[in-house]
């Protein structure tokens, strides 16, 4: 048999078990070692299995995925993003549309620290939402500014779907970082200037809330110290040089236990809690990530990488058209699965046409992960739409559908002036020498 026919039905196997609620990480797994076993024999395909899981369990840059999870874990538990949030409230929570304004920016900052675009979406529908509802915003404005901004952490650094990326691709996690910074600046204030125009257009769906003394501001920013410093550490060891990004994952999630431990939130149970949330989330991470590895054999050795450049090339499309209809693929499977979910399933296969074409990896990375971000909120599905509606069944998905509709035209928009423009995102990183 043709041994790229059997890389298509290995791939098409791998979709169908996703599709019967296999886990990914599994799915990728059975598909990589059944079809390289099918082109090498069942010894060679079972010996990459049992590679790949060595070598992710004893590498170094692996250690980064449970470190900054653990950090997370305990952002999460010293409720360091309630701060944040009243923070953000105390300085912009006046200004028309200012609560939304407040939860956009704290989704960015916390997403980051966080991870998970769901899990910030989880903890900002119990943080925010009732304060904006509280202040009589409408429903559908309050929910969409939730679902919106939580796409915004996995792009901005030290964003884990990066780092991920990063070890899949072999390429320099600083340069990412460093890459990702003007994209998620640029991320943020288009979804801030999407809240801002709403606001204007609709103000009986977003009432000013009192003005906050000065002495309510300070109060909230001497709460917020732990965060702050928590952030600024990481961020400026990393890019100051002063650790590696490893180094910067430890001491955020050293730096977050002893925050809030000394803020007494660290109760026996709690620590229990957010160790086994970091086994666990860990543990389905490093699984996607070797079946992810697992696959590059049958993908390498079938030579159907290497056919798709071939053929894409062939159709003489020009390159932006190819990678607008990568685009549109990824909304689409970002309306059903995670970014992680996404980037690792389709990696292997998109990536070498990509290049093909003549992108740099570094830029199409951000664009990536940016893309299959705003995928979570892409109607009929947009998983992120579903986590908040599981949570305040009360909200119907078309309301919520219909308060994130800004946002994502806001998301289209800054994505396309990204692709049209990639010198915003290279030249930074090219500008620290890390390209």
């Amino acid at each position: 048999m043709d041994p790229i026919a059997i890389a298509i039905a290995g791939l098409l196997g791998m979709f169908i078990l996703i599709a019967a609620h296999t886990p990914v990480g599994a799915a990728m797994g059975v598909a990589g070692v059944l079809t390289f076993s099918a082109l090498t024999g069942f010894g060679p395909g079972f010996a990459a299995l049992g590679v790949e899981a060595i070598t992710a369990m004893t590498s170094l840059d692996f250690a980064i995925i449970p470190l900054f999870l653990l950090m997370g874990g305990f952002v999460v538990a010293g409720k360091m993003s309630e701060d944040l949030y009243r923070l953000a409230n105390a300085f912009i929570g006046h200004r028309r549309g200012g609560l939304a304004l407040a939860t956009v920016g704290v989704c960015a900052l916390f997403g980051s620290v966080c991870g998970s675009a769901i899990a910030t979406v989880a903890t900002m529908t119990r943080v925010a939402l009732p304060e904006m509802l509280d202040k009589k915003y409408s429903a559908r404005f309050a929910a969409g500014s939730i679902v919106a901004g939580g796409t915004l952490g996995v792009i901005i650094p030290p964003s884990l779907i990066l780092v991920i990326y990063a070890i899949l691709t072999e390429l320099n996690v600083l340069a990412l970082f460093a890459a990702a910074v003007v994209p998620g600046i640029i991320a943020t204030l288009f979804q801030l200037g999407a809240a801002a125009l709403y606001a204007r257009r609709h103000p009986e769906e977003a009432p000013r809330a009192p003005r906050a003394g000065w002495r309510h501001r300070k109060q909230a920013l001497l709460q917020s110290w732990g965060i702050v410093l928590l952030g600024t550490v990481v961020t400026v060891g990393i890019y100051g040089g002063i650790f590696t990004v490893t180094e910067a994952a430890a001491v955020g999630a050293c730096g977050a236990f002893l925050i809030t431990l000394a803020r007494r939130r660290l109760k026996p149970g709690v620590f229990a809690e957010v160790a086994r949330e970091t086994a666990r989330n860990a543990g389905v991470i490093y699984v996607i990530v070797i079946g992810a590895f697992t696959m590059t054999y049958f993908l390498a050795v079938s030579g159907l990488s290497e056919a798709m450049v071939i053929g894409i090339q062939s159709l003489n499309l020009p390159p932006i058209a190819v990678i607008l209809s990568f685009y549109v693929m990824y909304l689409l499977l970002g309306a059903v699965f995670e970014s992680l979910a996404v980037l690792v399933v389709t990696l292997p296969f998109v990536l070498p046409v990509v290049i093909g074409l003549g992108y740099d990896p570094v830029w199409w990375g951000i664009m990536l992960v940016m893309i299959s971000g705003v995928g979570m909120i892409t109607p009929p599905i947009g998983i992120n739409v579903f986590v908040l509606h599981g949570m305040k069944e009360e909200i119907s998905l078309g309301e919520i559908f219909k308060g994130v509709t800004p946002f994502f035209i806001a998301d289209i928009a800054r994505v396309l002036v990204l692709t049209f423009f990639p010198a915003l995102v290279t030249w930074l990183p090219v500008h620290l020498g890390f390209m």
